[in-house]
């Protein structure tokens, strides 16, 4: 399994940060590659995406949602991934977003390109974008505000 981290720090609170990427039919506006993503429920994604010129779609799931602090996801089919991303407070304008993601790159392609560092770069990038896409805008385009526990904490641990 490889990982990223990935941090940028981004010129509006972290509640107008938090609140845009709760819209995660919004994600194709600064995702590279990401087509379409279909959010079923509070708790499930359908995504639809280009890969290394591949058409490919997976279902993820939101296994743990602080408002404003922390989404975290895992998937539920196609290629093996989860991730978690965190806002944290710099200043009233200010906040530091960090994505940290964990996947199984599959087949030859995936493999080289992890070697090289592609889902790396492409990770920052959409983290880049995202900042310009909400700094520019200087509000979000809507906001989702309910709490999914983790499975750890909605079994009393």
């Amino acid at each position: 399994m490889s990982s990223i981290l990935k941090s940028i720090d981004v010129d509006v609170s972290a509640r107008t940060a938090y609140n845009q990427w709760t819209q995660f039919e919004e994600f194709p506006s600064f995702m590279e590659g990401v087509e379409t993503v279909e959010q079923i429920g509070h708790t499930n994604l359908r995504w639809r995406a280009v890969i290394g010129g591949k058409r490919i779609a997976w279902n993820a799931r939101i296994t743990e949602q602080i408002p404003g602090k922390r989404i975290a996801w895992t998937s539920t089919s196609g290629a093996r991934h989860a991730g978690v991303v965190t806002f944290h407070r710099l200043a009233n304008a200010r906040c530091r977003v960090t994505l940290q993601l964990d996947y199984e790159p599959e087949g030859v392609v995936e493999n080289i390109g992890d070697l090289l560092g592609v889902m790396s770069s492409r990770t920052e990038g959409d983290l880049e974008r995202f900042k310009e896409f909400i700094e520019s805008r200087g509000s979000e385009t809507g906001a989702w505000r309910g709490a999914i526990p983790s499975p750890d904490d909605a079994q009393g641990r």
